[in-house]
């Protein structure tokens, strides 16, 4: 049987819990264990996949193509475990689920409720994700803060399930804030009183204590909070902030959270594997050689969370690469102000992400063109690509009035365009071109000295495509077409010979990046920004 990890949040939202379950699963997976990890999402859309980023942040895509919350993301970035669309549950998929069964008539004309109705379908997605990854431990964050009508549900499912499975089968992990007043010079526990006392009225009563705090928590403290929320001592785990997310699973460890759990599930298994994570991740991550500097050109650069994955892939890079990552998050109307050698003066390379809409997109043309220019280092991901192509198709094959669909539907030159299927779907809802695709190397490129192979796959998103019409002439003009889908023909990857990276690709590589395994095209991305660097 499954052993089954709730993390709850209390207090305030945004204490971490995504970062805290992708923690644990990394502590628990050194033990040998096999995990899987999920969310709940209280929202009532589907999925977040039509949601403004500035209201969501990043949309994660798993490998079946499922738009997710970005804390999918950290599961993966943090352990070996593979999400899938079963991996991320929102309110309005229970919801659809329960109304589309009763309109069927599956409840025999029951009387549709809460309880036991929402909840069974909760539980019943809970053991999905067991069954389906066979997994030793599924552990499952809920999203919103312990209070919030939206999460109850939820947390009324979890309860239900610890009552069914027993407390030897089921743990439940609060993270919580231990605020430091300053005025005061005081460590206050009382937040964390009242939202313990808060989910012990909803019938949870939590094991482990995840305290986020500025200042260490001395011993009189933690047995305060033991006293006050009835946890264990030894369960009440700091968690002060780091330098770098990567060394909270060792914090974790310190504490012998590990220990912890495995005593509660009354599990044995091998001793604690982390030293590799250490040397290869957190110490490279705290004391790099080098230094770089990437302009990051986007639409929604004012919110950290937008292009979360993009962000880590970078760290990522300069771990691999013993480099610090310093990211310039320029937005791209700025350029269309001002212009882009007056904004882009000075850095080591350019990377132009993903998005939809016309707004900013003639700054992220700017930018391209100066980094083709300039000979600066460049990578474009989805939008990117586009964007690459249209500059191009401008100002090297004097298409003047080039454009994608998507901003000019009677563009003259569009070089960018919706496949025939696409022009005919009304739902925007998860229709896009999603998730994983095979995408061909061609020989002797430079995709194909990153890669090493000949065969890759990619996560995609996105509805529009080049336009092969234009793909000859481009080619005349010295753009190669290094990685296509071959089932449909469809352009996967572009670049240019003479420049020492100019690479964009349609997929989402920033999707399949890990800390102890960077993605090659931001390796190979950070190490000619380095090289760059180095020449001046």
């Amino acid at each position: 049987m499954a052993k089954y990890i709730f993390i709850t949040g209390g207090v305030i939202s945004s204490l971490g819990k995504g970062i805290t379950s992708a923690s644990i699963g990394k502590i628990l997976e050194s033990r040998a264990l096999r995990v899987s990890l999920m969310k709940f999402d209280p929202y009532i859309n589907v999925d977040p996949g039509t949601m403004n980023p500035y209201q969501h942040g990043e949309v994660y895509v798993t490998e079946d193509g499922a738009e997710t919350d970005l804390d999918l993301g950290h599961y993966e970035r943090f352990t070996h475990a593979q999400t899938t669309k079963f991996n991320n549950v929102t309110t309005g998929q229970i919801y659809n689920a329960v109304i589309s069964k009763e309109r069927r008539g599956d409840y025999l004309g029951k009387t549709i409720q809460v309880i036991p109705h929402i909840t069974a379908e909760i539980k019943a997605r809970i053991k999905k994700v067991a069954e389906v990854s066979r997994a030793q431990i599924v552990l499952a964050e809920i999203g919103g803060t312990v209070g919030d009508i939206e999460s109850l549900p939820f947390l009324e499912a979890a309860r239900q399930l610890g009552l069914e499975l027993g407390k030897d089968n089921v743990l439940y992990v609060h993270v919580t804030l231990v605020p430091f007043i300053k005025c005061a010079e005081e460590i206050k526990t009382k937040p964390t009183q009242h939202s313990v006392g808060t989910l012990r009225e909803i019938g949870i009563q939590p094991d482990v204590l995840i305290c986020r705090t500025e200042k260490a928590l001395s011993n009189e403290i933690k047995e305060k909070i033991s006293l006050f929320c009835n946890v264990q001592k030894e369960a009440v785990i700091e968690a002060r902030d780091v330098a770098s997310i990567y060394q909270i699973p060792l914090v974790f460890k310190e504490q012998v959270l590990d220990e912890i759990i495995l005593s509660h599930f009354k599990l044995i298994s091998r001793s604690s594997q982390l030293k590799e994570w250490e040397k290869d991740v957190v110490t490279k991550a705290l004391n790099p050689k080098y230094k770089v500097c990437i302009a990051l050109v986007g639409k929604y650069t004012t919110l950290q969370d937008a292009y979360k994955s993009i962000y880590e892939a970078l760290v990522h890079a300069g771990i691999a690469n013993d480099a610090r990552v310093e990211v310039k998050k320029i937005d791209s109307e700025d350029i269309e102000k001002q212009g882009a050698q007056k904004v882009l003066a000075g850095v080591g390379g350019v990377l132009v992400p993903g998005g939809f809409g016309y707004r900013g997109i003639e700054g992220k043309i700017k930018a391209i063109k100066y980094a083709r220019e300039k000979k600066i280092p460049f990578l474009g991901l989805c939008l990117g690509m586009q964007c690459a192509a249209i500059e191009f198709a401008r100002n090297v094959c004097a298409l003047k009035e080039a454009n994608s669909t998507e901003f000019k539907p009677q563009t003259k030159y569009p070089v960018i365009s919706l496949l025939a299927e696409q022009k005919k779907i009304k739902n925007l809802g998860g229709t896009m071109r999603l998730g994983v695709y095979p995408c061909k190397i061609k020989k002797k490129t430079l995709a194909a000295r990153i890669y090493s192979k000949a065969l890759i796959h990619e996560r995609h998103r996105h509805r529009y495509e080049f336009n092969n019409k234009y793909k000859k002439y481009f080619e005349k003009k010295g753009m190669i077409f290094s990685g296509i889908y071959p089932k449909r023909n469809l352009v996967e990857i572009i670049e240019l010979k003479e420049h020492p990276y100019f690479i964009a690709v349609q997929f989402h590589p920033e999707f399949k990046s890990k800390p102890d395994l960077c993605h090659p095209l931001f390796r190979e991305f950070i190490r000619a920004a380095l090289q760059l660097c180095k020449q001046f």
